[in-house]
């Protein structure tokens, strides 16, 4: 079964989405990129709020592959109690070394490594997460503007992707401006959640308000 992955950037979001009963309550600020980061304050105070009660997955920032600055940034923030911590792995720098350097955390730390579909990601990488201990992958999209992820990557690319991650034991998720009309697309390929962010706030404007009508109507559609 698919679940539903919603992106929050306050307590009131949060707790608005869980009590609509979604799978994972995933913190990031989308004014500040694909993946701005809450401060760490912030999502401490949203970790306490939902108490356990549901997964809470935080991102760290869009920031360029440096080895050191990627892992106490990912440091900090496992350090705010979140279930899980996200790391955009952006065309720049040197991503293997980024993911050597994780692996100092796998062990204490559920890292999920976020590639990017609109930015030719290289899926050789995904045998690497899990030999450094990854709990998961997803694939997004950096540029907002281009559309959903089924309309930058192919589905035949995006199956394959599902494919290898379940092959590595990977968490997998899908994201990137998904709206209601492509859960039925991409449901067939089971992936462990969807992730939603645009399609839940009035408008389709990801960085307004949330809409609890929109909001229902995704968990239902799953």
């Amino acid at each position: 079964m698919t679940g539903m992955l919603a992106s929050v950037n306050s307590i009131a979001e949060a707790v608005l989405v869980f009590n609509t009963q979604v799978d994972i309550i995933d913190l990031k600020q989308p004014e500040r990129g694909a993946l701005g980061a809450l401060e760490t304050d912030l999502v401490r105070q949203i970790v306490a709020e939902i108490a356990g009660r549901c997964p809470v997955s935080a991102t760290v920032g869009d920031l360029p592959m440096q080895p050191e600055l990627v892992f106490n940034a990912v440091k900090a923030m496992a350090h705010t109690g979140v279930d899980y911590v996200k790391i955009g792995f952006f065309p720049d720098g040197d991503s293997l070394a980024v993911v050597r350097k994780l692996a100092e955390l796998t062990p204490k730390t559920a890292l999920i490594a976020v590639l990017f579909a609109d930015a030719q990601p290289d899926f050789a990488i995904i045998s690497a997460l899990q030999q450094a201990g990854f709990a998961g992958v997803m694939l997004d999209t950096m540029d907002k503007q281009k559309g959903s992820l089924t309309q930058v990557m192919t589905h035949a690319d995006i199956a394959q992707f599902v494919a290898l991650a379940k092959s590595h034991s990977l968490l997998c998720g899908l994201a990137g401006s998904l709206r209601l009309d492509d859960i039925a697309a991409l449901i067939p390929y089971q992936a462990d959640y969807l992730g939603f962010r645009g399609a839940l706030c009035e408008q389709h404007q990801r960085t307004g308000q949330l809409n609890q009508q929109a909001i229902a109507q995704i968990k239902q559609a799953l």
